[in-house]
């Protein structure tokens, strides 16, 4: 991965974690790692873990970001949500994914899909 696509990475999933915060979202982790690929952000939101996966983008000339989240993609989530769910005692989650479109100091479009992949 380019350096630039890890900064844009960085700044799409910081900005996701603002906008789930200033929503009353407790961040509990990032960039968590398991045998099924990366979970971008666990938060929780009441009794419910929500597992985010953040898809940023300078633009929509490519295609919108959550366009990106393929069906493949959506097997590991799905997978790295049910290990990480297990491995910590999570009854109640979902699967929600953050688009961030823009640029660092600019305003960015952020879409907050809720319980977009599901088992």
């Amino acid at each position: 991965m380019s350096a630039h696509n890890r900064r844009l990475g960085a700044w799409g999933e910081q900005t996701a974690v603002d906008f789930l915060a200033g929503r009353g979202y407790e961040i509990v982790d990032r960039n968590v790692r398991t045998p099924y690929g990366e979970i971008d952000i666990v938060a929780r939101l009441g009794e419910l873990t929500v597992f985010v996966e953040v898809k940023a983008r300078l633009s929509a000339s490519m295609g919108l970001p959550e366009d990106s989240i393929t069906a493949r993609k959506r097997a590991h989530l799905v997978g790295a949500a049910q290990h990480y769910a297990s491995e910590h005692g999570i009854d109640s989650w979902q699967i929600d994914a953050v688009s961030v479109e823009g640029q660092a100091g600019a305003p960015p479009r952020i879409t907050h899909f809720e319980n977009a992949v599901s088992e």
